[in-house]
């Protein structure tokens, strides 16, 4: 008995001392060896204050229960238990804990405030609660009543949806029943019906384990295959949607918040290997629609390879091949003129084949390569058979597959003997369709100069022939794509011509007079682009491509159509269009040894020179290039590859080069577009982007630019630009966006603090360049305000402050004002800073003599209003040390001053600090003698 009661204040001192973990260890001692109970329950109520200061609030509970147990009136157990369960969530169980204390103890102002606080809790809870449930309830009810009037139904299912993005909304649903309600919804059959309950159940799924797993076993796997394959683009999408959340929360993809309680979920790798064996099936299964078909090659082609190739795990691509290559290559080789075709889309071939080029590069060894090429030439020769030729063409239609992907594997299979054969033997089919897909794999053989290299002796002839003999307008228009090609095999060097001089500008006149002729479909009209695409190498044909508005504007109005095949051949055209390709710097040196070495030297075409390139961005502007950008930009499909993004951003980069062209830019559009390009893509495409985003930010309003929240998405691309290894250009352009942004709202600063640009800002102050010292010390000007900033400022250990005041002291007047200006607006908001000033340099005061004469009023303003702020800092000593400089004598000066409109802020603040000065006792009103 003796030692618990001495185990038990030794837990008291440790308790007061602070020491809750020894403080619980000894009242565990106790516990064990006491026998009274009264006074095991007085060391179960203090435990129970241990495990509270702990925040282990499940033993706090579990403890003072045990105290009540014994004493159900100890008023300090039911208190503790109270707090415990108020942190549980448990509040009517801590409001019947706290009202029993109150009545024991109806004066405690501490259990008054919390009974009426506990109580609004639970008022608040329950609303919530109520009207969720019955929210849910309702809409239910709406939907799934036939005699319900359309409107009425078609606002309970968009209401249902942004209920289930949210995380409490999402629960509401899915505990009441929702999941099989949203099943009977699909079983309706009514697009409108089965494409709100598909969004709203990816809504319950998104970043929540368990309810994503729960519903794969409510739903089914199959379940949703059959509804992702029906033949409607939109359910096709969302079903797509529902498959990338349940991956992402399986997997950890998604990395957002979504409140505190981690799902636990048994191993998630069964439920995802079957899904990516449906997907496989999904492929070849003729009971799939395009739409369908296309959105399981999307879901493999960015679920199967790695994204962060510092992850050595590629098993998903190796079991892909295993399980699915050959089905993949079944539908590049699908030609959909024959009879018994999958059913497909205008992208779904284009689709497969980046995907088998996404699966190839996932690969990490040679064994892994060859094991890959092996299954396509397996594939190949099974196909292969002269007694069959829709057998034949499909092997050939395979092989340019693989050409538009993995070109290396499609190479090597054309290399091989009897394919090139078999393809110019198609050639000279009866068939027309023998001879389309031979054509267009001739066209897509030639992608590589040494390749094409091999085709112009062997193929130019042949597709001359076919050009002229055809009268099929597919089949003619593909084989003059092919002659554009190896027409332009020599890129935008003037000295490397294929034909004869005039010839691409005839081959590309054909391609345009084609590309205007609405009679032509859109799968034909396509290729006038894809040759256009390669003959724009050529200056005199892009020159003459943008001066014909109405080409121009079929090609835009082609790339906003739903084959989004067109898309990288757009892209192509406007690069070359806008000559915004990379190009390589050509050293005089190297260009003088090679002329002595009689090697060829690249030449520059005089219609590729500046002006020419400007007049042509003018001509794509006017002809509405931004509008067709945006919409390519919007592309949901594999078919919007990196590279292609990269394309784009380069194009846009060439289109805000001037500053008058950004507001054609931003009217129509392009900076909402430049944003997803900005934060995907190749780190060349992120760059231009990036660069072009800060071109606009830097001149243009915010909320014009970049309405609603997608102005807090700019800030992270404009912070990238300022790393070491952008150009001086793209840091100062970086710096000027982010001036305008922070001037613009405090919650922009914010961001701008919290993706840690204030390091790279602060180094770019020390810049020797002139004009990115200026831009960094602008920019900080605007973001002083923010109190994350001032907070830096304050911080003791940094040469911050010394920084900004040295920077006051230059000459340039520009660089004069941000840094004055920054100053004012700290020394203003912190009251310390104002002594801090004083100490960090011993020119201080001889450079803020020097802003208040200075003869620029704004730069004169600002260094009085720093005085001002000196002097109101509370600090005697400092004013005093002011006042007996030559300060005194300055503001004298100024503020006996005539008014004047120029100079008035001037003579306002000297006068107030004169004023001041007085009040300090520091200085005496001039009186006149008696």
């Amino acid at each position: 008995m003796g030692d618990s009661i001495q185990l038990k204040d030794e837990g008291n001192k440790h308790f007061q001392s602070g020491d809750a973990d020894k403080a619980i260890e000894c009242y565990s001692k106790a516990i064990k060896l006491c026998k009274d109970k009264k006074e095991l329950a007085v060391i179960y109520r203090n435990r129970s204050a241990c495990y509270l200061k702990k925040e282990n609030f499940a033993n706090a509970a579990s403890d003072a229960s045990k105290a009540i147990d014994v004493d159900a009136a100890d008023i300090k157990a039911l208190y503790r238990r109270c707090q415990a369960l108020e942190k549980l969530g448990k509040l009517d169980m801590a409001f019947k804990d706290v009202q029993r204390c109150a009545t024991l103890e109806p004066k405690n102002n501490t259990f008054v405030e919390t009974l009426r606080r506990l109580g609004a809790d639970i008022q608040a809870k329950l609303k919530s609660t109520f009207s969720t449930d019955s929210r849910v309830q309702n809409m239910f009810d709406i939907l799934l009543d036939d005699e319900m009037e359309k409107d009425k139904r078609e606002k309970a299912a968009n209401n249902l949806i942004v209920l289930s993005r949210e995380d409490a909304g999402a629960e509401r649903i899915f505990q009441n029943n929702g999941v099989p309600l949203l099943l009977n919804m699909i079983e309706t059959g009514k697009p409108e019906m089965v494409l709100a309950a598909v969004r709203t159940l990816s809504g319950i799924c998104t970043g929540h384990k368990a309810r994503a797993m729960a519903i794969i076993h409510m739903v089914g796997v199959d379940k949703m295959c059959s509804i992702m394959a029906v033949d409607n683009e939109e359910i096709a999408l969302a079903t797509c949607n529902l498959f990338q959340c349940i991956n992402d929360s399986l997997t950890g993809g998604d990395k957002r918040e979504y409140g505190k309680e981690e799902a636990l979920v048994l191993d998630t790798s069964k439920d995802l290997k079957t899904i990516l064996l449906s997907l496989l099936e999904m492929v070849t299964s003729k009971k799939v629609s395009g739409h369908g078909r296309d959105q399981a090659l999307n879901l493999l082609s960015k679920n199967v390879p790695r994204t962060d190739m510092k992850n050595k795990d590629n098993s998903k691509s190796l079991f892909t091949i295993d399980h699915g290559l050959k089905k993949i290559l079944k539908v590049c080789g699908q030609v959909p003129e024959l009879p018994d075709q999958l059913p497909m889309t205008d992208n779904t071939q284009l689709i497969a084949s980046v995907l088998l080029n996404k699966i190839y590069d996932d690969l990490t060894c040679d064994p892994e390569r060859d094991n890959f090429r092996d299954i396509c030439n397996e594939y190949i020769k099974s196909k292969i058979d002269p007694n069959n030729m829709d057998k034949t063409i499909h092997a050939i239609n395979t092989i340019s597959g693989l050409l538009q992907g993995p070109f290396d594997v499609g190479n090597t299979l054309v290399g091989q003997q009897g394919i090139m054969e078999m393809m110019v033997a198609l050639c000279a089919s009866e068939r027309e369709v023998d001879q389309m897909v031979a054509v267009e794999a001739l066209i897509h053989s030639s992608s590589k100069m040494s390749r094409a290299s091999f085709i112009i002796t062997n193929g130019v002839s042949l597709l001359k022939d076919i050009y002229k003999k055809t009268t099929n307008e597919k089949i003619k228009i593909r084989s003059l794509v092919g002659l554009c090609k190896l027409g332009s095999a020599g890129g935008d060097d003037y000295g490397l011509r294929q034909f004869a001089e005039g010839s691409t500008e005839k081959l590309a006149k054909q391609c345009r007079k084609w590309l205007c002729n609405p009679k032509i479909d859109t799968k034909t009209r396509k290729w006038a682009i894809e040759g256009l695409a390669y003959l724009t190498n050529d200056a005199d044909v892009k020159d003459d491509f943008v001066e014909d508005e109405t080409a121009l504007k079929a090609m835009f109005e082609l790339a906003k159509s739903k084959d989004k095949t067109i898309i990288y051949a757009v892209a192509c055209t406007l690069v070359n269009c806008t000559n915004c390709y990379e190009k390589k710097e050509i050293l005089p040196e190297l260009v003088q040894l090679a002329k002595f070495s009689k090697q060829h030297v690249p030449e520059q075409h005089p219609k590729d020179k500046k002006d020419f390139i400007e007049k042509r961005v003018k001509r794509l502007l006017k002809a509405g290039i931004i509008s067709a950008l945006a919409v390519m930009v919007k592309a949901d499909s594999s078919i919007l590859t990196n590279q292609t993004k990269e394309l784009l951003s380069r194009v846009f980069l060439a289109l805000s080069m001037d500053a008058k062209d950004r507001g054609t830019i931003v009217a129509q559009g392009g900076g909402k577009a430049l944003i997803p390009l900005a934060l995907e893509g190749t780190e060349a495409g992120k760059t231009k982007a990036s660069h072009a985003l800060a071109k606009i930010a830097s001149i243009s309003s915010p909320e014009i630019a970049f309405p609603g929240e997608r102005v807090y998405e700019v800030v992270r691309p404009l912070v990238s630009l300022l790393q070491t290894d952008k150009d001086g250009v793209q840091n100062y352009e970086a710096l000027r966006g982010l001036t305008n942004l922070a001037g613009y709202s405090n919650k922009l600063r914010v961001k701008i603090v919290k993706e840690k640009a204030l390091p790279e800002i602060e180094n770019y102050m020390f810049e020797e360049n002139d004009q990115i010292r200026q831009a960094a010390t602008e920019c900080m000007c605007n973001l002083v305000t923010c109190k994350e900033v001032q907070d830096r400022y304050l911080e003791d250990g940094n040469d911050k402050l010394k920084l900004i005041v040295l920077l006051c002291g230059e000459e340039e007047d520009n660089l004069q004002v941000a840094a004055a200006g920054a100053l004012a607006m700290l020394t203003a908001a912190q009251k310390k800073l104002c002594h801090k000033l004083s100490l960090v340099t011993t020119q201080w005061l001889e450079i803020l003599q020097r802003l208040c004469i200075h003869t620029n009023p704004s730069i004169q303003h600002r260094g009085l209003v720093i005085v001002y702020n000196m002097l109101h800092s509370d600090d005697s000593e400092l004013a005093k040390k002011l006042m007996e400089s030559e300060l005194l004598e300055i503001l004298s000066v100024i503020g006996k001053a005539e008014d004047n409109p120029k100079r008035q802020d001037a003579i306002d603040v000297a006068r107030d600090c004169l004023v001041k000065a007085m009040d300090l006792s520091l200085i005496k009103p001039f009186t006149s003698p008696p």
